[in-house]
């Protein structure tokens, strides 16, 4: 089922009993950050705090924080039915007989309806600020060691400066001011690479930071695609419906008209690097400051009435358990085309995601493990894995 808003996820939430809204009000500095950590810890609801101190939006916080809320973002009762239908477009075959051709012709109406519409008008534009100022948004500052406050669940659209191809990927923010905060690319990311492409040519370049929408939306920017699959056209997947696109008031970016509010802007490569961090990260650890390119704003736009989504990592487990846990599951049809002979595989939370990997697979001669565990290292962001664990 694709959501039109993500006041209608927060609706679905708390008719399932999954959300608890919290009218007390509360700091973003900390306070927050130190409720949704023992909600997290506690296998607790999202939150949806209404009363964020000297903000004008409320906060949504631990909206994917279980299976099954996982589940309800993405419109079914189960992640691994989707899953299953990845590896059953995988497995397709040219149809023999007419029965086959009709059932291939459902497939491809099902496709058909995903590709990405481009709309006149948006609800991401009901308001737009030109003199932008983040000061309105109610950015967390997660932990005590941090260098301020950060965006941490932002969706940056950016265009490859030579194909024109578009990227969607999460990364964080830190807010220096009102109107610059960092963008933090490492260096494998593919909006660094369109950042690096940038160099090359010269001028600024152009960026678009979501925040809320469609949850579907917010889970594709946090998968591990191939830079050949567009984000945007993966949504249109997990939705069964295309997302809406509406063109960015000062850039030349499209983004999804229901996002709650974008950040438009722009990043110069001319300029050198700004120090950000440190940051209290997934691994239980500050990630060290370090230079990164900064981010100027030029226009926020938002709805009427927008929630503003957030999440905070630390010491597992936490909310992004179950993103990474998604796409632990979506993502092995996938490793199979590559490695068939993989059965099924466990990346637990407590190692982090990219530490530990079980593996289970069928062997069939000596050393066959250490053939898959090479090329699994070759694969992706699986080159982060630093113990790998196979079975047979």
């Amino acid at each position: 089922m694709p959501y039109n808003s993500l006041q209608d996820f927060v609706q679905v939430l708390e008719r399932a009993g999954e959300l608890k809204r919290i009218q007390y009000p509360v700091k973003a500095e900390l306070e927050i950050a130190e409720i949704a950590d023992r909600v997290m810890k506690t296998n607790g609801p999202a939150l949806l705090f209404e009363n964020v101190t000297g903000k004008p939006m409320p906060l949504l916080i631990n909206a994917f924080g279980s299976m099954k809320r996982m589940a309800l973002a993405l419109g079914v009762d189960d992640v691994e039915s989707i899953a299953s239908e990845i590896d059953k477009l995988i497995r397709t075959k040219p149809p023999k007989g007419f029965k086959d051709k009709m059932a291939l012709l459902g497939q491809l109406a099902k496709l058909a309806a995903i590709p990405p519409k481009m709309v006149s008008q948006g609800e991401c534009q009901e308001v737009i600020e030109r003199d932008p100022d983040l000061g309105i948004l109610p950015v967390l500052t997660c932990w005590p060691g941090d260098a301020g406050p950060f965006i941490t669940l932002p969706m940056v659209f950016s265009k490859d400066p030579k194909s024109g191809t578009r990227n969607v990927g999460l990364y964080r923010m830190q807010v220096f001011d009102k109107r610059t905060t960092g963008m933090h690319w490492h260096l494998h990311k593919v909006g660094a690479r369109h950042y690096q492409q940038q160099k090359e040519k010269s001028g600024r370049m152009e960026l678009a930071v979501c925040l809320g929408g469609d949850p579907a939306m917010i889970y594709a920017a946090t998968a591990p695609l191939p830079p050949q699959i567009d984000e945007i056209l993966f949504t249109g997947f997990l939705r069964k419906k295309g997302v809406e696109l509406v063109k960015g008031v000062t850039v030349d970016i499209e983004v999804p008209a229901n996002s709650d509010i974008v950040i438009e802007g722009y990043v110069d490569p001319a300029e050198p690097l700004r120090r950000e961090g440190p940051f209290g990260d997934h691994t239980g650890f500050y990630s060290l400051a370090d230079d990164y390119p900064a981010f100027h704003v030029t226009c926020i736009t938002h709805k009427n009435n927008p929630i503003y989504p957030t999440t905070i990592v630390g010491r597992a487990p936490m909310e992004d358990a179950y993103l990474g846990k998604t796409t632990e599951r979506l993502f092995l049809p996938l490793l199979r085309v590559t490695l068939p002979e993989i059965v099924d595989m466990n990346l637990p939370v407590h190692g982090v995601f990219h530490n530990l990997a079980l593996i289970s697979i069928k062997k069939d001669y000596p050393a066959h493990a250490r053939k898959v565990m090479h090329a699994l290292w070759g694969l992706g962001q699986m080159m982060f894995t630093k113990t790998l664990i196979f079975r047979r």
